[in-house]
């Protein structure tokens, strides 16, 4: 395919279009109308021979094919604003730039309102986008320029990848406020008999089920899982109407036993522990944007330990 014959701006196009779902909110991001945007997916669609995206209910979703391109699309119209941007001052006052981070459920809850409270601050143009920790790994986002930051355990790493140190996470077993057949700790016996409620973000290959399997086959220790989910508010709110019991971090589990019925209780062995830390990308190491991002979600999470450690 001979680039110079393609206009490049379809591709803008494209990427405002599966980024908002719609393309008259695509039309809003671009400043133009949305007859434009409609006229150049025709047009791409010719050049691709392919749909692209078909309409369902007041939105649109991608084909097979855009979902390829997408993340392909997205990485090269970063490099290029980059390459762009690379001598220009950043200003976070008046920036307008969107900063993506990629979050587990428990931490949208415990972490991310005192980072946004410091990104309302001092980003006030600014927009924050938060992914699941599913479509960082589907995608490759840190290295393909999709997310600028993650919050992931501290022994997660691979190429090109840095870490700032965070905090340590600590999982607690968590039961409804009123359970009659559980009592403050649960015995070998009891806990193998109680139903669990397994929470698998990655399924098996996650790496905190992996080390909970592990160390529960290491002391010999067996589960009853009755329920599987992929989102540890789902494991409360179960557990909050049955007679289960689950395992949450301890941060979460604080925060959502104020409006859930829980409480936690101690089980045959020690509770685990996570080293979390910042992690992103070579790619945006040397970013001036996310450089200052980097810093605020530091700086936000680390007052709050420090308000912790006080109280």
């Amino acid at each position: 395919m001979d680039l110079a014959a393609i206009d490049l701006n379809l591709f803008l196009v494209l990427d405002a279009v599966l980024t908002e779902g719609s393309a008259t909110a695509a039309a809003r991001r671009l400043h133009v109308t949305q007859s434009a945007v409609s006229n150049a997916l025709a047009r791409l669609r010719e050049v691709v021979g392919d749909p692209l995206v078909v309409r369902r209910g007041r939105g649109l979703v991608p084909t097979p094919v855009a979902l390829q391109l997408a993340p392909r699309v997205a990485a090269g119209l970063h490099e290029l604003r980059a390459a762009l941007a690379r001598d220009r001052a950043f200003d976070p006052a008046t920036t307008t730039r969107r900063f993506t981070i990629a979050l587990t459920d428990n931490q949208e809850v415990s972490d991310l309102p005192r980072i946004v409270a410091r990104f309302e601050q001092r980003l006030p143009a600014a927009a924050l986008q938060v992914v699941t920790v599913e479509r960082l790994v589907t995608s490759d986002g840190l290295a393909a320029g999709l997310v600028d930051v993650a919050l992931a355990p501290a022994a997660v790493t691979g190429p090109g990848l840095h870490q700032a140190p965070l905090y340590t996470e600590e999982g607690v077993l968590v039961v409804r406020r009123d359970n009659r057949k559980v009592g403050r700790r649960l015995d070998r016996a009891a806990f193998e008999a109680t139903p669990y409620v397994d929470v698998q973000i990655l399924g098996e290959a996650g790496h905190g089920h992996r080390v909970a399997r592990d160390t529960l086959a290491r002391a010999g220790l067996r589960r009853r899982v009755v329920l599987t989910v992929p989102h540890f508010m789902a494991a409360a709110v179960a557990v909050s109407r049955t007679d289960w019991i689950t395992g949450l971090p301890r941060r979460f589990a604080a925060e959502v036993s104020r409006h859930l019925p829980l409480r936690t209780i101690a089980g045959p062995l020690p509770s685990m522990r996570f080293d979390m830390a910042l992690q992103w990308h070579d790619r945006t190491d040397a970013d001036p944007g996310a450089q200052y991002l980097r810093a605020l979600i530091l700086a936000a999470i680390g007052d709050a330990g420090a308000r912790r450690k006080k109280s």
